[in-house]
């Protein structure tokens, strides 16, 4: 290896060895901080960041998001009887299942 190679190893595990100290003992502070830029970054993405200006010459047609809610029309249905997996003791389970005494 060359010397300038060794010396960019050992540079970089130096720099991950403090990376690991410091992860180690400011665990929440780096967590906290790595979630509000990866929160920074998605808004930006999300709004267009990555989004080129111009499409040949013709500027891009702006397609505004829409969240659609189906209501549905009408009396609402009666809800389906809940299945009870574990019926309450003494009382056999529904079905044509024999169980002799």
């Amino acid at each position: 290896m060359q010397t300038w190679q060794i010396k960019a190893l050992e540079l970089e595990a130096s720099a991950l060895k403090y990376v690991d100290e410091f992860v180690h003992e400011h665990a929440l502070w780096f967590l906290m901080g790595i979630i509000y830029l990866l929160t920074v970054l998605l808004v930006w993405v999300l709004s267009g960041g990555l989004r080129r200006k111009l499409l040949r010459g013709k500027p891009m047609p702006h397609v505004a998001p829409v969240i659609v809610v189906h209501l549905p029309i009408g009396r609402p249905t009666q809800p389906p009887e809940l299945f009870n997996p574990f019926p309450p003791l003494g009382e056999p389970p529904d079905g044509d299942d024999y169980y002799p005494d």
